[in-house]
């Protein structure tokens, strides 16, 4: 969360739950939305690390709100953040455990692990695919994030179908 806050302050200051809004607004509701308390805990956190400072606003109807802008620190954190890869492959897999160590202990059967979260994946690209049927169309982003997902969990599927033929 810290560094998706980042970039939406490099356009310019903003207050926490305009924040919040922003990120519902680009990555629509596929993307699991942070609370605004999170979004609050982050920015003080940001704040005590130099990334970002707050300024306190005076509103007269309302309680006074902290509107924050990004560091020169924060900038560089963000361009790093941008030049970074994501290379790393999905060796550490919750289910892969699963999978490998059920024969040992005698309390799962390997099918029936593969066909468990082969229905969990199928129930997650139908909830996908209603929910890329009730997005916007003008919002790209969250579009692509929905088919990334269901790309990702088609080659997830097509994997489990792998190991079934190896184990049976």
């Amino acid at each position: 969360m810290r560094l998706p806050l980042l970039a939406l302050l490099a356009r310019g200051p903003a207050h926490g739950y305009e924040l919040k809004q922003d990120l519902e607004q680009l990555l629509g509701a596929a993307y699991p939305q942070p609370n605004v308390g999170q979004i609050y805990v982050t920015l003080g956190r940001l704040e005590k690390s130099g990334l970002i400072e707050g300024e306190d606003v005076e509103q007269s109807s309302r309680p006074n709100k902290k509107v924050y802008h990004l560091t020169e620190a924060g900038r560089e954190a963000l361009r790093d953040w941008f030049e970074e890869t994501e290379d790393e492959p999905r060796v550490r897999d919750e289910f892969f455990m699963k999978l490998a160590l059920a024969p040992q202990t005698g309390l799962a059967d390997q099918i029936a692990l593969i066909n468990q979260q082969r229905r969990q994946y199928l129930n997650t690209m139908r909830n996908l695919s209603k929910l890329a049927a009730a997005e916007s169309r003008d919002n790209r982003i969250a579009q692509l994030l929905i088919e990334g997902a269901m790309l990702h969990l088609q080659a997830d599927l097509d994997w489990l179908e792998r190991c079934q033929e190896e184990l049976e």
